[in-house]
């Protein structure tokens, strides 16, 4: 049986694993590949000192990223709805639809802050009136809102 080799991949590679990661190789192919090619280093103490505080320092971006997106969150909520003007037609139908980047822009305008339009759901809205909108802020952070299409 082969010894394995720890290693720690300094790039992502497809099966093995991520950037950072503590991976257990064949000797081989940590000598004969990862190694001379730099997409690993050799496990040492010192090196899985960096990577711990290469991950600590990731953690406390991602929550202060996590708590930003409270923020917002608990702003979009506070004003909670927010009006698109349009162009009606017979019967309260609207020209064309409600878009996201009109909703987006609607919450720039009210909250002075960016969101992006790719986070936003907006339900199909082709009369006037008040529709549930939903708001993508961080992947554990979801607003919802109310959107409030009126005539011109």
């Amino acid at each position: 049986m082969a010894k394995r080799v720890q290693v720690v991949l300094n790039e992502s590679i497809n099966k093995l694993g991520k950037d950072g990661d503590l991976v257990e190789v064949a000797p081989g192919y940590a000598r004969n590949y990862l190694l001379p090619q730099k997409l690993a280093t050799l496990a040492t103490p010192g090196i899985l000192k960096q990577v711990e505080q290469r991950r600590e320092k990731e953690r406390q971006r991602l929550l202060a990223e996590k708590q930003q997106a409270e923020g917002q969150k608990t702003a979009l909520e506070t004003i909670k709805r927010f009006t698109i003007r349009k162009e009606v037609g017979e019967g309260e139908a609207i020209f064309g639809t409600v878009t996201t980047s009109e909703v987006a822009e609607a919450i720039q305008a009210a909250t002075n802050q960016e969101v992006d339009r790719k986070g936003i759901t907006v339900p199909d809205i082709n009369k006037t009136g008040f529709y549930e909108a939903t708001v993508k802020l961080h992947p554990e952070v979801t607003a919802t809102i109310e959107i409030q299409v009126a005539p011109l």
